[in-house]
């Protein structure tokens, strides 16, 4: 899979944080997500997926995401916002790639990504959280087009 690197920025981010499998609880924050998003009419410069854990050594009930927008550094919860929380996606090298998700199988794309990255011979695995951010709406579009991110130091 092809990716470069790319310098990232923080983000501030605002949303849900889940912990169980991922195949059912990023669908299910994102239901919430859009729900608060709406009723508060939110202005979202992205719509992101944060991973905090490895499913190949965490178990499916304790995987960590967080289902989230990006915004500004100065945003404020709305009131009556119950279980969203703000916190910070970490900024520095990322590699990133772009896939295209069909039949809700996000984890092939995840899966070629990580495969390529290890073959690197200049970047490694960097321990930060990886995520994901959406370029359109795959509930629509019967697909959905991301951006992945993981972080990396030079070896």
């Amino acid at each position: 899979m092809e990716y470069s690197i790319k310098q990232q920025r923080q983000r501030t981010i605002a949303g849900f944080h889940l912990v169980g499998p991922w195949e059912e609880k990023v669908k299910q924050g994102f239901g919430q997500l859009m729900a608060w998003v709406d009723g508060k009419q939110i202005q979202p410069l992205e719509w992101i997926a944060v991973y905090y854990d490895n499913p190949d050594v965490t178990p499916p009930e304790k995987l960590r995401c967080d289902t989230a927008v990006t915004v500004p550094d100065d945003f404020t919860i709305p009131a009556n916002s119950e279980g969203v929380m703000m916190t910070t996606v970490d900024g520095g090298d990322y590699a990133v790639a772009r896939a295209r998700v069909v039949n809700d199988d996000f984890a092939t794309p995840w899966y070629q990504f990580f495969d390529s990255l290890q073959k690197d011979a200049t970047w490694q695995f960097a321990p930060k959280a990886t995520f994901e951010v959406y370029l359109n709406d795959g509930t629509a579009d019967g697909y959905w087009d991301i951006d992945m991110y993981v972080s990396v130091e030079r070896k």
